[in-house]
């Protein structure tokens, strides 16, 4: 119910949406938003369900996070020698099991409950926090989210990964711009493509808009193989970013298993 009512509330009421949520937790404890039972302290999720998340291992490269790093940057062997658009790339969890199912149902909410599934949003807004608490070196100059096309934009109503981005440049107090890149060619779903179809399918899909700041976090939802992140961070380098960190909720497991025994780099 608590969080019901916060979801339903208009963003635009930030102060009287947080007065009203400190009231109703006096009166009313909120719960899991998982089980609905258990009681919950800071987290959306009580420690059992939360323990249901398959966590990505803190220790893993920057880069591919499927193998221990081993350099001063956060490297592992493979990664050190490879050239790539970005720097970094960082997930805090599995995209497998309940994770899944929470990211679906924040991307595709159920209409009419003020926009916004409360549940859903509460457990991501989370778990993208967790991803960028992992990132190391100072808050970047500038917050880009990953674009929808135009006609994606107006059938969805929102862009998940600039709701992400905006939450990470409230807690780092930096400045967001959902329109610095925008996606110029809508490209068909990346579902189902091998690596290579990925890289094709999204080529030349992204433009900058204006001069980039030098260090920039680029923030999706979930990221397979990069491809996708790959080619917006190359578009961000040529208007003037130098380094670019990727922040996302999840990753997907290469070849079916944890990303902790997947193999080398995934860009």
């Amino acid at each position: 119910m608590l969080d019901f009512v916060r979801g339903a509330l208009a963003p635009g009421f930030a102060w009287l949406r947080a007065g009203f949520a400190g009231l109703l937790d006096l009166a009313l404890p909120p719960s899991c938003a998982a089980c609905g039972a258990c009681p919950r302290s800071a987290s959306a999720l009580c420690p059992s369900c939360d323990a249901r998340l398959l966590r990505i291992p803190r220790n893993g490269c920057a880069l591919c996070q499927t193998v221990p790093a081993t350099d001063p940057d956060g490297l592992c062997p493979t990664c050190i020698g490879a050239s790539g658009p970005f720097a970094a790339c960082i997930a805090a969890v599995a995209f497998a099991g309940d994770v899944e199912d929470w990211i679906h149902r924040f991307k595709y909410p159920v209409p009419g409950i003020g926009g916004l599934d409360p549940a859903p949003w509460a457990v991501v807004r989370e778990l993208v926090r967790e991803s960028a608490a992992r990132v190391s070196g100072p808050s970047p100059h500038l917050i880009v989210p990953v674009p929808l096309h135009p006609r994606r934009l107006r059938q969805r109503g929102f862009n998940p990964p600039a709701r992400l981005a905006r939450v990470l440049a409230h807690d780092r107090r930096t400045r967001v711009d959902p329109v610095a890149l925008e996606r110029i060619r809508d490209t068909p779903s990346q579902t189902g493509l091998a690596r290579k179809e990925r890289q094709r399918n999204v080529r030349g899909a992204f433009r900058a808009r204006g001069r980039i700041p030098p260090h920039v976090w680029l923030v999706d939802d979930v990221v397979t193989t990069g491809s996708t992140l790959a080619e917006a961070a190359r578009t961000l380098r040529r208007s003037g970013a130098r380094r670019i960190v990727c922040v996302c909720v999840a990753r997907t497991a290469l070849g079916g298993v944890p990303p902790s025994l997947a193999g080398p780099c995934t860009r």
